[in-house]
């Protein structure tokens, strides 16, 4: 019995340090932009923006942060967005990142670009994911262990990073068949953990009032008329929006210059044609506001700015 009680004393004070050192994370990550790097980063950074200050939130994989650049939906529409795309992004992932924005956001659309919904890590890595992103959460600190050396090293600012989009300007061209999304009733199979996180993501938007719209961006590499298939029934049974960019030609993608890795992504050139025919999708779509103007957003002009200027060093090489 002694033993027992000493265990639980054990785990209370464990438990308890955690959660002032999870608390003493949070505040500082809140505070400090470009002081968490790695996998967490996009977590930190959704988490240091002002509050109930966007209106659209990005999820998704790499095709999701190299492909939808809220800079430009900013400058064309005056949409507030940030773009969680996470490099090889995990669903239990997506909907911690999910949770975490809606702490500090009330967001009115959340767009999940659907490439991560037919990854499958394996069972070990799913086992792992479901108990470790809750735990993350709940206790920030094991999210973001490393935050202390940025204490006494500073942040490292993240100067090509715009709102969760970062800068691109590598051209690899892509050289396979441009008509490649061949149509057919074949049907590419979804892993079973992901309609599990799926109802979870739906049930999480519903709760707090966002609308959820299902988007497929441009990627010969990682797109099929199969997957279109699955997408295209899986909005349809609960009756959520989907679009898919690889059936629509109003973006022009130059498959020769307008990839960095030979058709797997999207480079600058190539986001901002995606970007442009998505912000003309959502103006027809949904009543969103545009916020240019509004002193409460200045600081977004600002950025603006230095997005521009990035970009023109980009584009003219």
């Amino acid at each position: 019995m002694k033993r027992l009680k000493k265990g639980i004393l054990f785990f209370l004070t464990f438990f308890f340090l955690l959660g002032l050192c999870s608390a003493a994370a949070s505040r500082i990550t809140a505070g400090c932009r470009g002081c968490v790097r790695g996998r967490s980063r996009v977590f930190a950074g959704i988490s240091a923006e002002k509050k109930d200050s966007l209106d659209v939130i990005f999820l998704g994989d790499s095709e999701s942060y190299t492909s939808f650049s809220p800079m430009d939906l900013w400058a064309q529409h005056g949409i507030a967005s940030y773009n969680c795309g996470q490099s090889s992004q995990r669903i239990q992932e997506t909907y911690y990142m999910l949770k975490t924005a809606l702490q500090t956001q009330s967001p009115k659309l959340v767009i999940l670009e659907t490439n991560l919904m037919f990854r499958d890590p394996g069972l070990a890595e799913n086992v792992l994911l479901t108990v470790g992103e809750p735990l993350r959460f709940y206790f920030p600190a094991l999210r973001y262990h490393n935050i202390w050396k940025s204490v006494f090293d500073g942040p490292k600012t993240d100067a090509d990073s715009f709102k969760g989009f970062p800068v691109h300007s590598d051209i690899e061209p892509y050289t396979g068949a441009k008509k490649y999304m061949q149509p057919t009733d074949s049907v590419k199979k979804m892993p079973a953990h992901t309609y599990l996180y799926m109802d979870m993501i739906r049930k999480l938007c519903a709760k707090n009032n966002a609308s959820l719209l299902l988007v497929s961006t441009t990627s010969p590499v990682n797109y099929s008329y199969p997957k279109h298939n699955a997408l295209e029934a899986y909005a349809r049974r609960y009756n959520i929006p989907y679009f898919d960019l690889n059936l629509d030609d109003r973006a022009g993608i130059d498959w020769e210059k307008d990839t960095m890795d030979k058709g797997d992504h999207l480079n600058l050139s190539g986001a901002r044609k995606v970007t442009a025919v998505l912000g003309s999708y959502l103006m027809e779509n949904y009543s969103l506001p545009d916020h240019r103007g509004e002193k409460k957003y200045s600081d977004w002009n600002t950025l603006l700015e230095q997005y521009q200027t990035a970009a023109d060093r980009t584009e003219n090489g």
